[in-house]
């Protein structure tokens, strides 16, 4: 019995061992004419097997790259497209440039940081005092749905002196939202979807 860890080992599995058969005897054929007619039947096959290629642009240039490392880049044929090279398939691809960020509190979600960077920015004192104390909120909801327990104000309030590096700093007397307050949002809204089901399912039962 022939094994399949016996033959020759597939270079582009996707097409299947005949395909690559097909290649090999075109790479074998002496006469240039009838080489380039064997590889543009197969070509053709190639796009027959593969109709989901066609969605993709320059679905054939793909075609004849596949075609031609296959042939493991012997095959001797005019083609509409670049050759591919050896090289080029086995060079490395560009290290991939994470953003780079000092965000310390992954719980306050990362939008915190523009609506901290708009705060700072802010001219009108007076209403850089009220965006502060809004965020400063938000960071208190956040906190609460992450640890699912209460928080001290003053945690929350050093938080955002940190995020800021001391640029928002609210008065000391300035009062944070209640527990039940920052928590009654989700509340509500999971009130509400209950009361939704509960009243679809008794439309359906009459």
């Amino acid at each position: 019995m022939d094994y399949n860890t016996e033959r020759e080992q597939l270079i582009i599995p996707e097409y299947g061992r005949h395909v690559q058969k097909m290649v090999a005897h075109a790479t074998s054929i002496a006469d240039r004419k009838g080489r380039e007619k064997c590889v543009n039947a197969i070509i053709t096959y190639m796009g027959q097997m593969n109709p989901h290629l066609r969605d993709i642009p320059d679905y054939k240039h793909k075609l004849w790259d596949h075609l031609f490392i296959m042939s493991d880049f012997k095959l001797d044929v005019d083609s509409p497209y670049e050759k591919p090279s050896p090289e080029k398939l086995s060079e490395k691809p560009d290290v991939l440039k994470y953003p780079k960020s000092e965000f310390s509190f992954s719980y306050y979600g990362k939008h915190i940081e523009t609506m901290i960077e708009t705060a700072i920015n802010m001219k009108d004192e007076k209403e850089k005092t009220t965006l502060t104390g809004m965020i400063a909120n938000h960071m208190k909801k956040c906190y609460i749905a992450w640890s699912k327990s209460s928080v001290d104000d003053k945690t929350i309030l050093k938080h955002l002196e940190r995020l800021s590096k001391e640029k928002l700093i609210l008065d000391k007397d300035f009062v944070l939202i209640d527990d039940a307050k920052a928590t009654s949002k989700k509340a509500n809204g999971h009130n509400s979807r209950n009361k939704k089901n509960n009243y679809k399912s008794k439309k359906k039962r009459y």
